[in-house]
């Protein structure tokens, strides 16, 4: 037996769906979370049920792909045809919900309702009267609060019931007379033809302007004809009928409300709304958002040092320990420490910035601030053509732009859609964050302090929206030539956060972060050492210049130091850097960072361990960390070779260049066509190198580079 979960955005469909199944899909406190149909089983008294999570729904008119998937499930399109509806209704927004549920009705399926919200309602000191509700809509109403467990076996049980006893919903929306009375004549004039109508599809035909039942009759210009002029006796020359379907159904939808709840007093203003007043403002509103996502990174960099040198200690200890075991056998010493500890090491240290960054997200998605930051984002991307709408699935991108990308889904056209696609790789992923860390801590943070640290840190996560913003707009106007969208946005309450969904939301990300560690980066980790290793050079030789160096560049380096440089230079890896040094010197980039660049195109967690091994000492005891060995870096001529500028010009190569093969594939996924992820590829890759360059050339005439 299949289950479907339904219902608006935001009324805690998911939670609902993790408490039945056990499962631990993401949620948020705002509108757009779930965008693709998600199954779970769950089993009571020894019956399985298949479990059906879709995106939410304002109306049973789709307008968004997410939302035409949600509805082919509720009218049984598909494989997951339900059984059994569970509308999941929203006690603080019930009247909205009815809507939607007044709609849902008129599939005619055995339908659940399962109440959430309804501590948050108790905190207003209101309460639903659950007796009433489930009279006048026909079906049980079960009260839940998922994430406590409140409810949760009531409504299991409830389901399981329904297995023998199933209710289907039967409603009196109130239609005006004269929608009735033409709807019976409709009826009756079909019975004398010998063609079945039911009442409710002769309503849909006469108000509906796109009602499948009138498809049935289009064919049939007697039938047609009686259809017209029902239409016509209802609605005029000028009434919509959708108007007045729409009106009936609200007006229903008030007058449950007001039995079931009660009027809220007029002039009560709750904390939320005085909250919004200033989070909302469209100048304080920015200005806030602004001096948060500043808290948020200055947290990272203050915060995670400790726990990062933990870690580092941890790393240096098993390393110390492994290289002594592995002592009698050189080669292998050198293939375990030099190349996988110290690669994946490198990686594991940036798992508290990680955690961090996404505590704050989840907190900030938990209390529902992040739909009022969308809100104001609306008048930023608006100009460009996209709207607020957009905000999610770039918010999505911050963590990961495979799941931002699919999160596109929210937005109602595909031009949009496709738009906020190709711009969705430029937010700063997570694997970012490491790239910006290595630099800021080799060469800004002890040159400018903590506080310029974190704010290069804050900035560097808003390159990409900064040229997101004019990228849109470039493509709308000289390829896509759309228009500016409506944006329609349910702003949430705000609430306290949930501990486990903000326990889920840092596990999930950590273990991607781990599990990319323990794959590719060991992989490519590997593959970079040999790459180094072979072929090897002649050491005597390297002495002999060693010797000859004056006395200034002999005092700077060690001769270990020195013959590990040579053979990194002279290996496959160092002589194919080299060849492409020329292309990328221009940025500021050695053959060093050129490589660590190419070899990060097909994941950007690759680029850490590349750059600790290409920028490693070659002496297993050594333990220093990339940012040091990186500020140590020299230019053949002895100059640094990272500065504060090419520092900069590195981040935002990372920043905006498409080094993610899963981005792309999930580009071709969601578009059908690897036409538009080449694209993607290229111009980001071109914009990346671009800017770059500039930055560079630009240090360079200021005299910083």
């Amino acid at each position: 037996m299949t289950v479907a979960l339904v219902g608006n955005p935001n009324a805690g469909k998911t939670s609902v769906f993790n408490a039945l199944t056990g499962s631990r899909q993401k949620t948020g406190n705002y509108p757009g979370v779930t965008v693709e149909r998600v199954t779970g089983k769950m089993t009571v008294e020894g019956t399985e049920f298949n479990v059906v999570d879709v995106p939410g729904l304002y109306s049973v008119e789709p307008v968004s792909v997410d939302e035409q998937m949600a509805t082919s499930v509720l009218r049984g399109e598909g494989p997951d045809a339900p059984d059994l509806l569970v509308y999941v209704m929203d006690a603080t927004n019930i009247e909205r919900n009815l809507f939607l549920f007044s709609q849902v009705v008129e599939v005619e399926k055995p339908t659940i309702v399962a109440l959430t919200m309804t501590d948050v309602l108790a905190r207003d000191q209101r309460a639903v009267d659950l007796i009433k509700l489930s009279s006048m809509l026909g079906v049980p109403v079960v009260p839940i609060v998922p994430h406590k467990g409140v409810g949760v076996a009531d409504l299991r049980e409830a389901v399981y019931n329904a297995v023998d006893d199933p209710d289907v919903p039967s409603i009196d929306l109130g239609f005006p007379q004269v929608v009735m009375d033409a709807a019976d004549g409709l009826v009756e004039t079909f019975s004398r033809g010998g063609v079945e109508l039911t009442r409710k599809e002769a309503r849909c035909v006469i108000l509906e302007e796109h009602c499948s039942t009138y498809q049935r009759f289009i064919e049939q210009a007697e039938l047609k004809q009686a259809i017209d002029d029902a239409r016509t006796a209802v609605l005029g020359a000028h009434a919509r009928g959708k108007t007045v379907d729409a009106q009936a159904r609200y007006a229903w939808a008030s007058r449950v409300r007001r039995e079931v709840v009660g009027d809220l007093d007029p002039n009560r203003r709750g904390w939320s709304d005085r909250l919004d007043v200033w989070l909302t403002h469209r100048v304080f509103g920015l200005f806030i958002f602004l001096a948060v996502m500043y808290g948020v990174f200055y947290s990272i960099y203050v915060a995670a040092p400790p726990l990062m040198d933990l870690i580092q200690l941890g790393v240096d200890t098993v390393s110390d320990l492994v290289s002594k075991v592995l002592a009698p056998w050189p080669f292998v010493q050198s293939l375990v420490v030099g190349g996988i500890l110290n690669g994946v090491g490198a990686v594991l240290v940036f798992l508290p910035q990680i955690a961090i960054l996404f505590l704050w997200i989840s907190i900030l998605e938990g209390t529902g601030y992040l739909a009022r930051a969308a809100f104001l984002m609306d008048r930023l991307l608006g100009w460009c053509g996209l709207n607020g709408r957009a905000f999610i699935p770039l918010l999505s991108s911050f963590a990961c732009a495979v799941p931002g990308i699919m999160a596109a889904r929210v937005m109602p056209d595909q031009r949009s859609r496709l738009l906020t696609s190709l711009v969705a790789p430029l937010m700063s992923c997570s694997a970012r964050l490491p790239v910006y860390t290595i630099m800021i801590g080799a060469v800004i943070a002890p040159k400018f302090g903590p506080g310029w640290a974190a704010f290069a840190l804050f900035a560097m996560h808003f390159v990409g929206m900064a040229f997101a913003i004019p990228t849109v707009f470039v493509l709308n106007k000289g390829v896509f030539k759309g228009r500016r969208l409506p944006f329609m946005l349910e702003l949430p309450r705000y609430q306290r956060p949930k501990g486990r969904d903000i326990w889920l939301t840092i596990q999930s990300r950590v273990k991607v972060f781990v599990k990319t560690a323990g794959t590719i980066i060991v992989v490519m980790s590997v593959a970079m050492w040999a790459l180094l290793e072979f072929p090897r050079g002649d050491k005597s030789a390297y002495k002999a210049e060693y010797a000859q160096l004056p006395a200034a560049r002999q005092q700077s380096v060690s001769e270990e130091n020195y013959l590990a440089e040579r053979q990194r230079e002279d290996s496959a890896l160092g002589r194919f850097g080299k060849a492409l040094e020329p292309a990328f010197r221009p940025a500021g980039f050695d053959w060093r960072l050129t490589t660590a660049v190419l070899a990060a195109f097909p994941a950007r967690e690759v680029v850490v361990p590349a750059m600790s091994i290409l920028f490693g000492t070659g002496d297993t005891d050594n333990q220093d960390t990339v940012e040091k060995s990186i500020a140590r870096a020299t230019w053949p001529d002895g100059k640094p070779l990272v500065t504060p500028w090419s520092a900069v010009s590195f981040m935002v190569f990372f920043a905006l260049c498409c080094q993610c093969m899963a981005t792309l594939a999930t580009i071709r996924r969601e578009t059908g066509s690897w036409k538009w992820a080449a694209f993607a590829f290229t111009y980001m890759t071109v914009l990346a190198y671009v800017v770059s360059v500039a930055i560079n050339f630009v240090g360079k005439a200021v005299g910083g580079a």
